[in-house]
């Protein structure tokens, strides 16, 4: 899906999030600011959000001398995601739908966004995530996608959403055995996307194949990525795309299968899905 008007001002209010979140001075702050206002007025509206936003990120790290901008906030957020494990290990002990409720814990996950219109907290929203309804519910026909399959990608998304998706991944092997699952991290830092260093301070790779895609853009771009995770790609019996910017960017794609899995952020994807911000995803395409 292309950019709309509204993304405009979400990238640029994105650039005003980071001299918040890194506590800038206001100088530097509103430098950020005024770059990314600057750059919108040559936004492409033949792409996708992720495509258009990632130049802005690219020339905020290169102002703020940093490779990885969010580098200590994705520290912070992948414990405080360690920290809900327990939790999400009872629960899963407990139910008597484990893929749904493994589902419903990688959409919980999925909270975890600098780059999203509306910001959730994750501690309420796993205190209500098992109560409620996918707004687009094809979890019967995913799961019976992956009874038939013997090869999966995941595209992954934000981390401290990745330890999530370990124990997803984990549910996943207990349930289809016989599953080879590939886990998709971004090829570079950009906002707070999960890439291959912070996939292996979790240990992601003991459960799973981490494959770094190559793709810099927070979405998967089919044609940014490497050979092999294009291979991948189009191999896999059954791809699960984790968040919007991934869906932002597979919609429409040539592939299917695809499992689009993700809590609505913004009222340009909810547009785009028929639904309403706040809303749980998982649509097969």
């Amino acid at each position: 899906m292309n950019i709309a008007p509204a993304c405009v001002d979400c990238i640029i209010n994105q650039a005003e999030r980071v001299g918040k979140t890194l506590q800038l001075d206001e100088k530097t702050a509103r430098t950020l600011v005024d770059t990314a206002r600057r750059m919108s007025k040559n936004f492409s509206f033949s792409k996708t959000p992720p495509e258009v936003a990632t130049p802005v990120y690219e020339k905020m790290a290169e102002i703020l001398h940093v490779q990885d901008i969010y580098e200590n906030v994705k520290k912070v957020s992948t414990q405080k995601a360690l920290s809900f494990l327990p939790l999400l290990h009872a629960d899963l002990e407990k139910s008597k739908e484990k893929f749904l409720t493994a589902l419903k814990i990688a959409v919980a996950g999925n909270v975890i966004d600098l780059a999203s219109e509306v910001m959730f907290d994750l501690e309420s929203e796993l205190e209500k995530i098992f109560h409620t309804e996918f707004a687009i519910d094809d979890h019967g026909h995913l799961e019976a996608l992956l009874a038939k399959a013997s090869k999966i990608v995941i595209l992954g998304d934000n981390v401290g959403e990745h330890v999530f998706d370990k124990v997803f991944i984990q549910t996943l092997k207990e349930l289809f055995p016989n599953l080879h699952i590939f886990y998709f991290v971004r090829g570079r830092p950009i906002i707070n996307d999960v890439t291959l260093k912070e996939a292996k301070e979790i240990g992601l790779h003991e459960v799973c194949e981490v494959i770094d895609s190559g793709v810099p853009t927070p979405g998967f771009v089919y044609e940014q990525a490497s050979k092999e995770a294009q291979r991948l790609f189009r191999e896999a019996d059954v791809v699960i795309s984790k968040g919007m910017g991934n869906y932002e960017c597979l919609s429409p794609s040539f592939k299917s299968p695809i499992a689009f899995l993700l809590k609505v952020k913004c009222t340009v994807v909810a547009a785009s899905l028929g639904k309403e911000v706040g809303d749980i995803i998982c649509k097969v395409a």
